[in-house]
């Protein structure tokens, strides 16, 4: 599967710490979505910075805790709290939330995010289930199965499938990567819906492609938080985010349940 030898070397720390040998899903929780945490029961949450070899978050709105316990009686992982290009961190380190998952044998990865909105028929609180990945302005060094854009998009269906059974409202589209940290200006994100761009965001794709390049079914959802440079004329604000995932935390939560439930 190709995982570097440290990725093993952090699941071993966690088993000698209590954690089992194999778990059954793994959830990285994007900006402000970290209260997903409190619907893990008999959830033990241990600080990146306890675990040796483990990178740390810096962004706001993330707490650096992985979170490990159960979800409808499924033994569950959540990351709370990610790593982008823009803290400095190479895509390698990036991914090592998916890398980890792998390790634990996890059998569906669920990823998060916060986004800005690009589509027009947006509005702040809706989930997209991201159906495709853009990134046309920035090369994005891991290797990538030739199929991994069409097994995405199949399993994006399914998401979609129990987000209506669960009466959770959701919109599909595409998810364009940036690499930020900046906000993108009118003029960019006028040329990123000519793309074909539904919303626009800093992290995601990354853990994508690397999982499945090493086989974990995935599939990601982004909170709309926020609409896009020139969509309003109402200057951006990572306040947006705390308040778009407060007046969302609910029905994300029954969708993610309902996906480790299901998917």
């Amino acid at each position: 599967m190709n995982i570097p030898e440290e990725i093993f070397d952090i699941k071993n720390w966690l088993v000698n710490n209590g954690i089992a040998e194999k778990l059954e899903a793994a959830v990285i929780l994007g900006s402000g979505l970290g209260d997903f945490g409190n619907h893990i029961e008999d959830a033990k949450i241990i600080p990146y910075s306890d675990i040796p070899g483990f990178p740390q978050s810096t962004v706001v709105g993330h707490s650096g805790s992985l979170i490990i316990g159960t979800v409808s009686g499924k033994a569950v992982m959540a990351f709370s709290g990610r790593f982008h290009f823009y803290e400095g961190y190479p895509f390698s380190k990036t991914v090592v939330p998916v890398q980890l998952a792998k390790a634990f044998d996890v059998n569906k990865l669920i990823i998060s995010n916060a986004a800005g909105g690009i589509n027009l028929d947006f509005r702040v609180g809706d989930l997209m289930v991201i159906e495709r990945i853009l990134h046309p302005h920035v090369e994005i060094d891991i290797n990538q199965t030739e199929n991994w854009p069409e097994e995405l998009k199949a399993n994006s269906k399914r998401v979609i499938e129990i987000a209506t059974s669960n009466n959770v409202p959701v919109k599909k589209g595409t998810y364009l990567y940036v690499t930020g940290p900046n906000y993108e200006t009118k003029a960019e994100i006028r040329a990123f819906r000519g793309l074909g761009g539904d919303a626009v965001g800093m992290s995601t794709a990354p853990e994508l492609m690397e999982a499945y390049r090493i086989g974990v079914k995935a599939v990601a959802v982004s909170l709309i938080t926020n609409a896009a440079a020139g969509v309003t004329d109402q200057k951006l604000d990572h306040e947006e985010v705390k308040e778009a995932a407060e007046m969302k935390k609910d029905e994300f939560a029954k969708l993610v349940i309902g996906l480790i439930e299901r998917f």
